[in-house]
């Protein structure tokens, strides 16, 4: 059987649709409802949704036809549970769309990994967000972002120091602060470091302390010592030294006083080895006190 148009039609191809193509596209989830623009294109009706859309025959033949509108609602649940809005699709490329990010920063995003970070295979970043988080980093340390440097890989920026001075830099090492100015920086030995006493509180043990030196305590507490970010831990108290061998001098008399005085207060690394990265040093919180006012007891710099 041949379906005819009910109305005559003036157009310049033909307009019947054949009965196999109509079972066809019903088997495949459509209804033809006109021929369009030329004898190789119809227009079918979504039975899901009730949207039309333009295909050619020979994709209706031999390929499943995807409805538009289906695949946009596709597009706008899986950004709602990526937590973005969809946009619109990019007219240059059929694999990207335009996304609004939480922050209000629209980004260029491929459906597929808008679909990945759905199925929470991946988060999402923004990377005008990303990029301020990054200079205020830079800044923190006296240097300036400027820009991915394409000779590493995407781990490492390109730095200006204050100095003027133009470096590569990994920027775990910038939110750290581990590093030196190849221009103007120091070592550790000459640098200015600090020794400190710190506290940490284990679970389900009592707590301990540690006697340590270094440039920064606090990068060394947050990034160095500590194996959870959630462990509770606080610097009670950090004295300037002139020069990291000054330091290292001081802190090894201070160990040996500790541990001649009181050898019983050492705590063993099997007691805090799955909670801190380190394997000595550390002594129980009844030395905390007695570490403290050890501490008091240094001289300070003169711009301390």
């Amino acid at each position: 059987m041949t379906l005819c148009p009910q109305t005559p039609s003036t157009a310049s191809f033909p307009t019947v649709i054949h009965a196999h193509w109509a079972e066809i596209a019903q088997a495949k989830g459509f209804t033809i409802t006109d021929r369009v623009d030329d004898r190789y294109h119809l227009l079918l009706r979504c039975e899901t949704c009730g949207g039309t859309h333009r295909t050619k025959l020979f994709v209706l033949m031999n390929n499943q036809p995807l409805c538009p509108h289906c695949v946009e609602t596709r597009w706008r649940e899986d950004a709602t549970v990526a937590g973005v809005a969809f946009l619109e699709r990019d007219p240059e490329d059929r694999h990207y769309g335009f996304y609004e990010a939480p922050c209000g920063h629209k980004l260029r995003r491929q459906f597929e990994l808008i679909k990945r970070i759905a199925d929470g295979e991946c988060s999402h970043r923004c990377e005008i967000c990303q990029n301020t988080k990054e200079e205020v980093e830079a800044e923190a340390q006296g240097w300036v972002l400027l820009g991915a440097a394409p000779t590493r890989d995407l781990n490492y920026r390109s730095y200006r120091h204050s100095c003027g001075h133009q470096q590569v830099i990994a920027r775990v090492n910038m939110q750290t602060g581990r590093f030196n100015c190849e221009s103007c920086g120091k070592g550790w030995a000459s640098a200015r470091s600090y020794i400190y006493c710190m506290r940490f509180e284990l679970p389900g043990q009592a707590p301990i302390v540690k006697l340590g030196f270094s440039r920064n305590p606090e990068s060394r507490l947050t990034y160095q010592l500590k194996r959870r970010p959630d462990l509770q831990a606080k610097i009670l108290h950090s004295v300037a030294q002139s020069s990291g061998h000054k330091a290292l001098c001081v802190e090894k008399q201070m160990h040996a006083a500790l541990k001649r005085d009181h050898p019983g207060s050492v705590v063993t690394p099997e007691m805090y080895a799955p909670w801190l990265r380190v394997k000595s040093e550390i002594y129980t919180a009844n030395l905390e006190p007695v570490i403290l006012h050890m501490l008091d007891a240094l001289p300070l710099l003169p711009d301390a």
